[in-house]
């Protein structure tokens, strides 16, 4: 306990918790500042005249609420889905023998090493002949079966013993049923934190987007950010306001789900 408590380690902790605070913490206080204020010489971090008018006029003349909206639609329902398709692909993986089914998963995973860039015309020409192109619908489907949710569901539900499933079976209960009344409760830390994992993934995604829509009422919170930046000026309150505004959620969302996400993480590395 001494040696924990040792000036040293607390002036280490202490540095390392500036470093991760304070680059978010200017950007919350300039966000809350006046545009002469942003540029002043020297610079402050409270700001002297505290104001909203940044985040007012984001909402009112630069149309964020729509972005918000599409950002939030594209993230819940490509995160819902993925989470879909990885519980039942990572369950028939898992429990049931089949020829081939390691080559399968093998295949499956080797989709990792491939790089984006690799797919990403042959995946547009599929959206494009499938009329999908800016429509939300085009970025929700492009993203939504992820190798890493298969792998993570497969390894966690390999878990569940064998026995617990075989006497559902043998009471004559269908394999939908037991996948949704037992296998999907005992898989809710993991569920949990693929749900939340997709849901950050997909809210901050810029590329898939940028190729995708091209029509201003479709764009998503990141296009907008990166549209406010001009050719030749930015206009910093209202880039420092949507910024805010944009990680707002997601933080919410890591504050809330914190505990699910250190379970199912811990759970998938202890569990043999």
């Amino acid at each position: 306990m001494t040696l924990l408590r040792s000036p040293g380690r607390i002036a280490a902790f202490a540095a390392v918790l500036i470093v991760f605070i304070l680059p978010p913490l200017w950007l919350l206080l300039s966000a809350l500042k006046p545009q002469a204020e942003i540029f002043q010489w020297p610079p402050s971090l409270l700001p002297e005249h505290f104001t909203l008018e940044n985040f007012e006029r984001t909402m009112s003349r630069a149309n964020f609420g729509n972005y918000f909206l599409n950002s939030a639609f594209v993230s819940v329902t490509s995160a819902s889905l993925s989470v879909i398709m990885s519980v039942m692909a990572g369950y028939a993986l898992a429990k049931f023998r089949f020829r081939g089914d390691t080559l399968v998963f093998m295949v499956i995973m080797s989709a990792v090493m491939v790089p984006l860039q690799i797919v990403l015309i042959p995946v547009f020409l599929v959206l494009r002949d499938l009329g999908l192109l800016n429509t939300l619908w085009g970025l929700i489907i492009a993203p939504a079966a992820t190798p890493t949710g298969v792998f993570l569901m497969r390894q966690y539900i390999t878990n569940i013993p064998d026995n617990l499933l075989e006497a559902a079976r043998i009471e004559g209960t269908p394999e939908w049923r037991i996948l949704l009344r037992i296998v999907v409760p005992l898989c809710l830390p993991a569920i949990g934190t693929l749900f939340a994992f997709n849901l950050v993934w997909r809210w901050n995604d810029y590329l898939w987007p940028f190729l995708i829509i091209t029509q201003q009422e479709q764009w998503t919170v990141q296009l907008a950010i990166a549209n406010s930046i001009g050719r030749f000026s930015i206009n910093w309150p209202r880039l420092l306001s949507m910024t805010v505004l944009s990680v707002l959620p997601m933080l919410v969302i890591f504050i809330a789900l914190q505990r699910t996400l250190m379970n199912g993480l811990m759970a998938g590395a202890t569990k043999e």
